[in-house]
């Protein structure tokens, strides 16, 4: 019996372990999802204003081009 209840007691305390391993590893998980979405959504984003500028810069063309 006294050898019984350390080993519950080892027992209990490496579950706790694993499942602050396990926490840590949705965690990380979650992160690194987090990241390539905001990876993404910047990309996105680059290609609007890149579209913006290309639409700035063919209505300053089409005014230059009508003044002349």
């Amino acid at each position: 019996m006294k050898r019984l209840v350390p080993l519950i007691a080892a027992a209990a305390l490496s579950a706790c372990g694993a499942d602050v391993a396990s926490s840590a590893a949705t965690a990380a998980a979650l992160k690194k999802q987090e990241l390539e979405q905001g990876k993404k959504t910047m990309d996105q984003t680059q290609q609007k204003i890149n579209q913006a500028m290309d639409q700035l810069q063919q209505s300053q063309q089409n005014r230059e081009d009508a003044a002349k």
